[in-house]
């Protein structure tokens, strides 16, 4: 990695070195491969950055991280015996943002950065594929997108990679601050402003206002992609300092019409980039899955790439587990495996995506998190809006998941609801009456680990 070393790093993020001198100066020139804060990664020539975590102090696991290979590590407090060198800091959390900062002004290549309420990682996943197609790209792994898996995500980037796809995630005001300050996009796609984190920022015009915190951190000449088919967002009429580029299926500059269901094979669409069009399957199913091409193809434009190049990349995403993945099992069962976590928009995304199902239709929910005051109504909503689509059984864990089903019940649904206090009661019910011939979609929020019960559904036999 260009340019850090363990004078570079202590420069950066204002620690000290400690150790002996002979043992400074044997790796004083030697350049960093990577940077970790998981001991289990360590590699050779690796730097080990040890947070202190509720349950983990990340200091537990420095001895065998230099075993392990690590070149040095940091410590919140003086080391006595060790033979190795190390740099002192204040707080390894902040250290670890301020190195990401300081290799981020080094790097030349664009930083695209995924902000929204929901659907960043596909997003981020459409937009990677299309800029495969003529990029190396480093990407956002697993949910590595707020302020300590952000900097981990920059600092992965490697000299030969040509461009990199990172997810900006908060949940409070202030936060986008500081993921801006680290990454400095030269692009930034804002996906939409839903109901998500509404505990700590209160409303929609809350959420506006911290994602858009990272406006006041921009590269020079950077270019804005917002969905104007949000309301939030189309009100943006220009971002200082930056291109605004506008996508969505009216009048945008990138749009989409001739949209088309295929149900559970995707989605086609013709996609518009200004006065040329192309036509091109989503492999992924939901009609939602349009507006994440068209940031990928108003990305891909930025960057010179062409018509034929979007669409091969658009056209060979995958889905990812947790996102909306299709699990098929014996039996003609198909579970949706969508349980990443949850909010209004994406449930009722899930149940639209559920409809579609040409056979017995289940949708197994569990309760969103962090939706504030308004936590009923909103799941309220969810299950007002269940009750207009032709889904067969709803399963509910969770007080808050309850009112989903209440509501839809309220609604005249014809759905058999089913309504369990725990995950582990539902997901024994729901296994008892399994039948041949499903779709299921498990979707909840991830405090409820509803990852378990797609689990259980591949280890189940009927």
């Amino acid at each position: 990695m260009n340019n850090l070393t363990i004078e570079t790093i202590s420069n950066a993020c204002g620690g000290t070195i400690m150790g002996e001198s002979a043992s400074i100066d044997r790796i004083r020139s030697v350049e960093v491969r990577g940077v970790v804060t998981d001991n289990r990664k360590i590699k050779k020539d690796y730097v080990f950055i040890p947070i202190v975590g509720n349950r983990v102090d990340g200091h537990s696991f420095i001895d065998q991280a230099l075993k392990d290979g690590a070149l040095f590590t940091l410590a919140e407090h003086e080391i006595e015996g060790l033979d190795q060198p190390y740099i002192l800091v204040d707080s390894s959390e902040i250290a670890l943002k301020k190195i990401a900062a300081f290799y981020r002004r080094q790097l030349t290549i664009p930083i695209i950065g995924i902000i929204g309420s929901v659907g960043k990682t596909s997003t981020k996943e459409m937009i990677a594929s299309v800029l495969g197609e003529r990029f190396r790209v480093c990407k956002t792994q697993g949910n590595f997108n707020n302020e300590i898996g952000l900097p981990l995500t920059i600092l992965s980037i490697q000299p030969e990679d040509e461009a990199a796809v990172v997810e900006m995630g908060i949940s409070d005001f202030g936060e986008m601050h500081q993921l801006g300050e680290i990454a400095q996009p030269d692009m930034v796609v804002i996906t939409n402003i839903g109901e998500c984190h509404l505990e700590f920022l209160h409303d929609r015009d809350g959420v506006f206002r911290a994602k858009t915190e990272v406006f006041e951190h921009l590269a020079k000449e950077a270019a804005v992609i917002i969905n104007t088919d949000d309301d939030k967002l189309a009100a943006i009429d220009e971002v200082p300092g930056a291109v605004v580029v506008r996508f969505g299926t009216r009048d945008q500059e990138i749009r989409a019409d001739n949209i088309s269901s295929q149900g559970m094979e995707g989605v086609n669409a013709r996609l518009w980039i200004g006065q040329d069009s192309f036509e091109v399957n989503i492999p992924v199913p939901g009609v939602h899955n349009v507006y994440h091409a068209l940031a990928a193809a108003a990305a891909a434009n930025r960057l010179g790439m062409d018509s034929e190049a979007i669409r091969n990349g658009i056209s060979h995403v995958e889905s990812l587990a947790g996102r909306s993945r299709f699990v098929h099992l014996d039996n003609n069962i198909t579970v949706i495996d969508d349980c990443y976590n949850a909010s209004p928009i994406s449930v009722k995304a899930g149940l639209d995506l559920l409809s579609r199902a040409e056979n017995k239709k289940i949708a197994v929910l569990g309760d969103m998190a962090e939706l504030g005051p308004t936590e009923i109504e909103l799941h309220r909503g969810v299950g007002e809006h269940l009750a207009n689509l032709p889904i067969d059984e709803l399963y509910t864990a969770g007080d808050l998941a309850k009112n989903i089903g209440e509501a839809a019940q309220d609604s005249g649904t014809g759905c058999i609801i089913h309504s369990f206090d725990s995950r582990e009661e539902m997901t024994d019910a729901l296994l008892k009456s399994l039948t041949p011939d499903s779709t299921i979609l498990v979707k909840a929020s991830h405090c409820m680990e509803f990852p378990k019960v797609v689990e259980a559904l591949e280890a189940s036999t009927i």
